[in-house]
Order: C-alpha cells, then sequence, then structure tokens
C-alpha cells in the first residue's frame, strides 16, 4: 500500500488532471455509490453527485431519516447490507465514531464526507487549491483563524501530508484537539513541515500563503451562539488581517460564509478570495478520490 502522505498527492494530481479533462473518463462505469446525508448539505452533495454521474456512475442518495439506520438499525448491520448493493459509501454525519464503525464493518469503501471532527474531502480541496495559485504545496504557509473545528483539523493533516507549515490562531477554550494537532505535526515533520496553535491572530497569519477561517456557529452549537460571537470577534477575516499575512496571500473559507463575522464580504468577494475556485475544486478531488479508492 502506498503510504499516505504519497496517496494524498496521487489524488491531487489526478484532481487536477480531471479539472483539466474536457471530457472525464467513465471510470466508474457500471458503479453506484451511497451518498447518505444526515445533515444540510449544498457542495457536498451536489459535487459528489455530478462528479459520481460524470464519471459513469450511478449517484444513490439517501437522507438518514429516509433509512432503517434512522429507526434503530445498527450501523453494523447498515454497512453489510450496503456492501452488497453498493461499491462505495460516502457519509455526512455528526459523530466521526459512526463513520469509523461504518467502515469497520463495511466491505466497501467508506468516505468521510463530514464529522464533527474532521472534514478530510474539504482538506483536500484546501490542497489542490493552494496548489493552483502557488505550486508544490511544501514548505508553505497556512494560517488558520478560529474555532478549531473539523476544518481546522483537516486543514492541518493534509497540509501535513504535504510538509506544509500550518499555524492555527484560535481563542483559549476553542483549540483544536490536541492529539489531531500532536498526529499532524508528525506527520508534518516528516515531510519537512510543521504544525503549531497560537492564540494571536495576527502571529497565526504573519508571512502565511493562505488565510483559512471557518463560521464561528457550526451546526450544534447553536446555543452557544452569543458567547461564540463575543469570544471571535478579534479573529475575523478582515482586509487588515489580511495585510499582515504575505503579499500574495489566498483566503480561504469552506462556505458557507456569514457576511461580517468570520470574514468580510470585501475579503471573500474580493481579489484575494480563493473561495470559488475552493468550492469547485471539491467536485476534481471527491471524484479523484472515488477513482484512487476503487481503483
Amino acid at each position: 500500500m502506498n503510504h499516505p502522505s504519497d496517496a494524498v498527492r496521487r489524488v491531487l494530481d489526478l484532481a487536477v488532471e480531471l479539472k483539466a479533462a474536457p471530457q472525464w473518463p467513465a471510470a466508474l462505469a457500471g458503479r453506484s455509490v451511497a451518498l447518505i446525508f444526515e445533515q444540510p448539505s449544498t457542495r457536498t452533495r451536489v459535487s459528489f453527485e455530478v462528479g459520481i454521474a460524470r464519471l459513469g456512475g450511478h449517484p444513490v442518495v439517501l437522507a438518514g431519516r429516509d433509512m432503517q439506520l434512522g429507526r434503530g438499525e445498527s450501523i453494523e448491520d447498515t454497512a453489510r447490507v450496503l456492501s452488497r448493493f453498493v461499491d462505495a459509501i460516502v457519509i455526512r454525519t455528526v459523530d466521526h465514531q459512526k463513520v469509523a464503525a461504518l467502515a469497520r464493518h463495511a466491505d466497501v469503501p467508506v468516505i468521510n464526507a463530514l464529522t464533527h471532527d474532521h472534514h478530510p474531502c474539504q482538506g483536500l480541496a484546501d490542497l489542490m487549491t493552494i496548489r493552483e495559485r502557488f505550486g508544490d504545496p511544501a514548505g508553505l504557509r497556512a494560517a488558520y483563524v478560529g474555532d478549531g473545528n473539523n476544518c481546522c483539523h483537516s486543514l492541518m493533516v493534509a497540509g501535513a501530508h504535504m510538509g506544509m507549515e500550518v499555524v492555527a490562531g484560535c481563542p483559549e477554550g476553542y483549540l483544536p484537539d490536541p492529539e489531531v494537532v500532536a498526529r499532524a505535526d508528525g506527520i508534518a515533520r516528516a515531510n519537512g513541515g510543521a504544525v503549531r496553535v497560537v492564540t494571536d491572530p495576527g502571529d497565526a497569519v504573519a508571512g502565511a500563503h493562505a488565510v483559512y477561517t471557518d463560521v464561528w456557529v457550526s451546526m450544534g452549537d447553536e446555543e452557544e451562539e452569543a458567547e461564540r460571537l463575543r469570544v471571535f470577534a478579534p479573529y475575523r477575516v478582515d482586509e487588515a488581517l489580511m495585510d499582515r499575512a504575505g503579499p500574495e496571500a489566498i483566503a480561504l473559507h469552506p462556505l458557507p460564509a456569514h457576511d461580517g463575522l468570520e470574514i468580510t464580504r470585501a475579503v471573500y468577494h474580493g481579489p484575494r478570495s480563493a473561495v470559488w475556485d475552493e468550492a469547485e475544486n471539491r467536485l476534481h478531488v471527491q471524484a479523484a478520490l472515488l477513482m484512487h479508492v476503487l481503483g
């Protein structure tokens, strides 16, 4: 089996090839992919459905409430049954352990399309976008500013595989999981990079090639909204913060964005924004990922 860092590079290479190709290969012809969504989705659902169809496959979209899984069927039984019908399973849910259990019991590849802990497909799109703007990501610096959430975790892990320096600037009480940070830093150092956490947003973005942020109130955090808005106010990505980054720095955001909260419209609709390319790249990296895992 390829080293994980080599696999990430291969997926990115393939995604770049797909983006440049006028017509995609029918790499998934005759194959079906289950898409399980237990949370609302725009970019993830559309990009997976379109990508599978463009590769000649058949997407089977399943809302959690429409499945027996939503009525108490065990994740093990669901995994065993779906494995008899489809060639891969994509799932977007809250509990990361549900994805792990599904992968453990399924006989087909399982792709995490977002959990509360990780958003790896977004991390791949982030890397592709950085690569398009700057070339090989090795040695580049990416700054994440705001809530140390799933997108922060996945940027750290993905960037680590590319040998990047990833710095998260987060307030106390909202830092990324220290185990994820330590694991990502270990991967990064093996590839010539580093991962670390600071609490000053200015320190985080200093000299960065990419400045990344995400919503301050994620799904499930609504009861904490007032406190979160207060705590995160100094972490807003505005033009002044972007000016503290590198001269060619790009702004990234997984979307949907909240204008004037975690990022200002002047930034994410401005000349330094790469968020629309980043959103499009979800299509290409996810298609490449499916081709990679399905051979």
